[in-house]
């Protein structure tokens, strides 16, 4: 304020006309005052004294408020007055009682990373080890544990952390299942659960060989096993399922017919056809393995989608294992898929092993997860028909009715290609193979074709994209279809009576017996009400028909009192 005094009566003196802008400011001497001579009179030696008196009012008025924001305010509008380095020590002030006062570990990072060379900075770190040390002994964030122990790995309480991290995964491990269970033995190979965690895993692997029905292994694995006296419900579980096979063993024809394998073939046969010289064969028997709701199934399919030579086999191996998967109960699918991945994980190095790695994941629900494994199995190259196949139907679940259109697309494309490379020739004996090749290149381009169709329904972007992947579909089935005609023909000419690509007898017997099994079901409780139950709760929990088990829910809902 004396600078500005002087500064008027000098302008007074030398008669160098002070705005009488100016002079009712300074008499005003008030911040309204001075910003609206500052707007009228933004240069000159009055407008930088105005300026000091300014920021000498608005320091006053900050001070008087007393808050962060206030003082914050006042350092942006004047960083370089000398009222801002005082500014600035009361800000750190108010804002390390702030911090200091919530205690917690994010306040005091934030002052540290505000005030990094603050006066208070010593003291914040402090008192932020202190507010961590009590965080991490409460905290059940196992991302948070694992990021102290990275950022401290010499702090004496690492052994502390470290064991707080081991109790918080097995936890969670415990929660989330198999797969958690096995990344805790990979995470923490001296941890202090191992022991407990191992027994988990057996109890797991044990109850699928249980809910498959293979009693006798399932007593031979806890027997052998170091661990398996340690399964104390194993005896009271193996006596219920020994009593309950007794009872689904009834030789009433309601009670056989009401069940699955009344209508299958036993794993075994099905194990030799998947090996016969006719893919049809091969690929009839992937699709009736896929009604055996059974751990003992899940490796000959998933060799047949390794290594099966057609693709409409493999593709029937897919829908086989995604269903048996599906029909088993959770906890014991989540060990099957999590112990596979476990050994592939350990090997996968080609396309083939990526594929199982992405349908294992694909079938415990992972498909962000199983997305990167497809995109890993597929070679541009040499597109496999079969992730085609399981990319229409994911993007089709998801609504994605465009990028379905992409897939199918792809895959009329790899139809096409099969059918004009495929040689159906009279030479060189009966072309069994070739007709089976270009069964698959019509199916396929079907199923394109029908994906196609539902995009455009149900897709009004890109139009003109999915007009011509019709044609492209188009195409395909047509050509293949023709190529299959001629294939199938010089086939029964060599062969009468060969079974054609049109030939779906297992299928048919599957569906019909869909039927059988649910008028069967409704049957059971007037005409045999003491197994019903029993029978009832066993189509429940593992046949392979959804359908079955929604009907088996319903009934049972009913009879309950």
């Amino acid at each position: 304020m004396r600078e500005l005094k002087v500064l008027s009566l000098v302008l007074l003196l030398t008669g160098c006309g002070v705005p009488r802008a100016y002079q009712r400011a300074a008499d005003a001497d008030t911040l309204e005052a001075y910003r609206a001579f500052l707007r009228e009179y933004p240069e000159g030696d009055e407008a930088e004294a105005v300026r000091v008196r300014v920021a000498e009012l608005e320091f006053e008025e900050a001070s008087q408020l007393h808050t962060v924001l206030a003082y914050k305010r006042f350092v942006e509008a004047h960083p370089d007055t000398t009222q801002a380095r005082r500014a600035r020590t009361l800000l750190e002030g108010l804002r390390f009682n702030a911090a200091k006062e919530a205690g917690t570990a994010v306040a005091l990072r934030q002052f540290l990373a505000d005030h990094p060379d603050g006066a208070q900075r010593d003291e914040a770190r402090r008192l932020l080890q202190a507010a961590e040390l009590k965080e991490l002994a409460t905290t059940d964030d196992t991302a948070r544990l694992r990021e102290y122990l990275q950022e401290a790995p010499e702090d004496p309480r690492r052994v502390e952390v470290e064991g707080r991290l081991d109790d918080e995964s097995f936890a969670r491990a415990e929660k989330e299942g198999a797969s958690r269970l096995f990344g805790y033995l990979r995470d923490f190979p001296a941890g202090r659960h191992r022991e407990e965690v191992k027994r988990r895993l057996l109890a797991l692997e044990v109850e699928g060989l249980v809910v498959s029905g293979l009693l006798e292994e399932a007593e031979a694995r806890v027997a052998a096993h170091p661990l398996g006296a340690q399964l104390k419900d194993f005896p009271a579980r193996l006596a219920r399922a020994r009593t309950e096979r007794e009872a689904l063993r009834d030789q009433a024809p309601l009670v056989r017919s009401a069940q699955v394998g009344h209508y299958l073939r036993d794993i075994e046969d099905l194990g030799h056809s998947l090996a016969a010289p006719d893919p049809m064969d091969r690929w009839q028997a992937a699709e009736e393995l896929g009604q055996h709701v059974s751990v003992r199934v899940l490796d000959p399919l998933l060799n047949v989608l390794r290594s099966g030579r057609n693709a409409l086999e493999r593709q029937r191996a897919l829908e086989s294992l995604l269903g048996v998967l599906h029909a088993l109960p959770r906890p014991v699918a989540d060990y099957e898929v999590a112990v596979r991945l476990e050994a592939l994980r350990e090997r996968a190095g080609s396309p083939e092993l990526y594929l199982l790695m992405a349908v294992l994941l694909d079938a415990s629900g992972r498909l962000g997860e199983a997305a990167t494994e497809y995109q890993r199995a597929f070679v541009p190259e040499e597109p496999d028909p079969v992730v085609l196949w399981r990319w229409v139907a994911i993007r089709e679940e998801r609504r994605q009715a465009f990028s379905a259109a992409v897939a199918a697309r792809q895959l009329a494309l790899w139809a096409l290609g099969t059918a004009r490379e495929e040689t159906v020739s009279a030479e060189g004996g009966i072309p069994l193979a070739a007709a089976r090749r270009l069964c698959a290149a019509v199916r396929s381009a079907r199923f394109a074709s029908e994906a196609v169709a539902r995009a455009r329904e149900a897709n009004t972007e890109f139009p003109e994209d999915l007009n011509g992947f019709a044609v492209t579909a188009s195409d395909a089935l047509k050509l293949s279809e023709a190529r299959l005609a001629d294939a199938e023909l010089l086939l029964r000419e060599k062969t009468p009576g060969a079974r054609t690509c049109g030939d779906d007898a297992v299928r048919e017997r599957l569906t019909s017996a869909v039927s059988e099994r649910r008028e069967a079901l409704r049957a059971l409780g007037s005409k045999l009400p003491r197994l019903a139950p029993v029978v009832l709760e066993a189509a429940r929990e593992r046949d392979p028909s959804e359908e079955i088990r929604a009907e088996a829910r319903r009934l049972l809902a009913r009879d309950e009192p």
